[in-house]
């Protein structure tokens, strides 16, 4: 288990309130790698366990945790009707995993499917009806892991980030071979560091306490994370939003997305935010995927308003999304 692991608050521990309309049960398994994973399931107090009913596993945003983001979507699935695991990604959160904060494109891939494995072993869930929500970097991991797991019927995405297009090209495409060739270097050099240390060195995050200011200096698109990620807002004491330095070495040598045309005939959901700055990722990605496949704007939402503002996520489109097409 990670350390840090003190509560954002006395009551549940989480960046946002429960519902009285749904339990939540700390739940933990393992994925093909053997890490455990740490996941929360949400089911509505309404909800019958002699009868069998569809599933949807939900991933973080990129650096998040079951606590923020991730938990919300669960909680409101969960009162619509569907049987809700959030989780943690692997070497991070409440996941097992050592050293801690790597992030790996294939395992986080994994993980998701590993979801699949719980969800479909539980009496109570139809595992012919399970679908998957992945919340930015977590949506290109749900399509990626839909790709070859068939199990999964149905995926939407929200403010999907692509991170290997990112550590491979940059923003919006913009490194020169040149500079990824200097970053090579500088990953290779840290690898001896790391290799002497024997640790590696996790990159700079987000305040062990949250603050009342954004930093001066932060660029936009950063100075929008940290207003979610550390200030009150969204802060949760497990969420660092650091991963190890050589991380973006696997990203960058594993893209995601390069199959997302077989997902068809299972279709996809991209849901994006007018006005956010990753929305150039869904848009592409919409246009590589096959039918059957939606993208749907939110007017006036940025790329964090779709992490926890309950105001602005279309849960009525996700609930319908689902409900047709886990029928």
């Amino acid at each position: 288990m990670s350390e840090n692991m003190e509560s954002k608050n006395e009551s549940n521990g989480k960046t946002f309130e429960l519902s009285e309309k749904v339990t939540v049960e700390k739940v933990s398994y393992k994925n093909r790698y053997g890490i455990t994973v740490a996941a929360d399931m949400y089911l509505s107090k309404d909800m019958d366990k002699s009868k069998q009913y569809p599933a949807l596993v939900i991933g973080t945003p990129y650096g998040g945790v079951k606590e923020q983001g991730a938990g919300i979507y669960a909680q409101n699935m969960a009162e619509r009707g569907f049987v809700a695991i959030a989780f943690d990604e692997s070497y991070n959160g409440e996941c097992g995993g050592e050293p801690r904060h790597i992030s790996s494109p294939d395992i986080f891939v994994e993980d998701f499917s590993a979801g699949v494995d719980f969800l479909g072993t539980r009496p109570f869930v139809d595992r012919t009806r399970i679908g998957a929500i992945g919340i930015c970097g977590s949506g290109g991991f749900a399509i990626t892991a839909a790709q070859v797991d068939l199990r999964l019927k149905a995926v939407a995405t929200v403010s999907m980030y692509d991170m290997s297009r990112v550590m491979r090209k940059g923003w919006e495409d913009s490194m020169t071979d040149e500079q990824r060739a200097q970053i090579f270097v500088q990953l290779g050099e840290q690898r001896w560091k790391d290799f002497k240390n024997g640790n590696p060195e996790v990159s700079i995050g987000f305040p062990k306490e949250p603050v009342d200011a954004i930093p001066e200096g932060l660029d936009p698109i950063s100075s929008e994370f940290f207003e979610y990620y550390g200030m009150k807002r969204g802060h949760h004491p497990n969420s660092i939003g650091a991963f190890t330095a050589t991380s973006s070495m696997s990203f960058m040598n594993f893209p995601l997305l390069n199959y997302i045309d077989t997902i068809s005939p299972r279709p996809i959901l991209f849901i994006i935010g007018e006005n956010a700055h990753s929305r150039y990722f869904s848009e592409d990605a919409y246009e590589m995927a096959a039918e059957p496949k939606e993208l749907y704007i939110v007017p006036g939402a940025r790329h964090i308003d779709l992490y926890d503002r309950t105001d602005m996520i279309p849960f009525d489109k996700l609930e319908s999304f689902f409900k047709e097409n886990l029928a």
